[in-house]
Protein backbone atom coordinates (compact mmCIF):
# COMPACT_ATOMS: atom_id res chain seq x y z
CA UNK A 1 0.00 0.00 0.00
CA UNK A 2 2.96 2.51 0.93
CA UNK A 3 4.56 1.74 -2.68
CA UNK A 4 1.52 3.15 -3.90
CA UNK A 5 0.71 5.78 -2.25
CA UNK A 6 4.38 6.98 -3.16
CA UNK A 7 4.07 6.87 -6.34
CA UNK A 8 0.74 8.70 -7.32
CA UNK A 9 1.03 12.50 -8.82
CA UNK A 10 0.06 15.13 -5.96
CA UNK A 11 -2.90 17.05 -6.91
CA UNK A 12 -2.68 20.29 -8.18
CA UNK A 13 -4.82 22.93 -8.75
CA UNK A 14 -6.27 24.28 -12.46
CA UNK A 15 -5.38 27.59 -11.07
CA UNK A 16 -2.37 28.20 -8.74
CA UNK A 17 -2.87 30.40 -5.11
CA UNK A 18 -1.24 33.10 -7.15
CA UNK A 19 -3.61 33.47 -9.86
CA UNK A 20 -6.70 32.93 -8.11
CA UNK A 21 -7.25 36.68 -6.98
CA UNK A 22 -6.65 38.13 -10.96
CA UNK A 23 -8.76 35.31 -12.42
CA UNK A 24 -11.69 36.10 -9.72
CA UNK A 25 -11.10 39.41 -10.87
CA UNK A 26 -11.51 39.02 -14.10
CA UNK A 27 -14.11 36.61 -14.03
CA UNK A 28 -16.47 39.51 -11.79
CA UNK A 29 -15.59 42.26 -14.10
CA UNK A 30 -16.88 40.49 -17.55
CA UNK A 31 -19.49 43.52 -18.98
CA UNK A 32 -22.73 42.58 -17.97
CA UNK A 33 -24.82 45.77 -19.67
CA UNK A 34 -28.62 45.61 -19.88
CA UNK A 35 -29.09 45.41 -24.38
CA UNK A 36 -26.71 41.97 -24.15
CA UNK A 37 -27.79 40.82 -20.89
CA UNK A 38 -30.27 38.16 -22.63
CA UNK A 39 -27.67 37.00 -24.67
CA UNK A 40 -25.09 36.29 -21.89
CA UNK A 41 -27.23 35.67 -18.59
CA UNK A 42 -26.09 32.13 -18.60
CA UNK A 43 -22.19 33.20 -19.10
CA UNK A 44 -22.48 36.18 -16.92
CA UNK A 45 -24.07 34.26 -13.85
CA UNK A 46 -21.63 31.45 -14.30
CA UNK A 47 -18.74 33.58 -14.65
CA UNK A 48 -20.06 35.73 -11.39
CA UNK A 49 -20.64 32.14 -9.22
CA UNK A 50 -17.00 30.96 -10.36
CA UNK A 51 -15.93 34.89 -9.89
CA UNK A 52 -17.08 34.67 -5.92
CA UNK A 53 -15.90 31.16 -5.42
CA UNK A 54 -12.25 32.03 -6.75
CA UNK A 55 -12.20 35.52 -4.31
CA UNK A 56 -13.03 33.49 -1.28
CA UNK A 57 -10.08 30.63 -2.57
CA UNK A 58 -7.77 33.96 -2.63
CA UNK A 59 -8.71 35.82 0.53
CA UNK A 60 -8.26 32.52 2.44
CA UNK A 61 -12.26 32.81 3.73
CA UNK A 62 -13.33 29.06 5.00
CA UNK A 63 -17.61 27.81 4.73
Amino acid sequence: MDTEWSNMIPFEPLVSKDLQFPVAFVLMCIDKSFITAPFIALPASASLAFGAVMLICACGVYV
